[in-house]
């Protein structure tokens, strides 16, 4: 058996990501590591989000990385992300895999979002 724990995302808009992935439902402290960058950190899910600013040289942030999460009330949440001026790619509908849609986070990665 595997389990994902851990996804580290790279971005030159902490706190934009940070705010996007607050709606998704994360939590977020922040902090670093010993001499490490500050960054964003998950608390309270099994799978820990961290938000890295982008690399010494790297001027743009990965977007082909696709990410997927299960969440409550897809209805609501798609709302909240429009009202607050995200890219909704796919509305809201049934597909093979459930009832899902797809989102655009800050930096152009594609969010799947499916209902638990």
């Amino acid at each position: 058996m595997i389990t994902l724990s851990l996804i580290v995302l790279k971005t030159n808009q902490l706190q934009a990501q940070r705010d996007f992935y607050s709606l998704l439902g994360f939590q977020f402290d922040y902090h670093r590591h010993g001499n490490g960058p500050y960054h964003y950190a998950s608390t309270g899910n099994p799978v820990v989000l961290e938000i890295y600013p982008l690399p010494k040289g790297i001027t743009t942030p990965d977007t082909t990385t696709r990410l997927g999460f299960m969440v409550e009330n897809l209805d609501i949440l798609i709302d909240q992300l429009t009202a607050s001026g995200y890219t909704i790619i796919v509305p809201p509908a049934q597909t093979d895999w459930g009832y899902s849609a797809v989102v655009q986070d800050c930096d152009g990665r594609k969010i799947e979002l499916t209902q638990l």
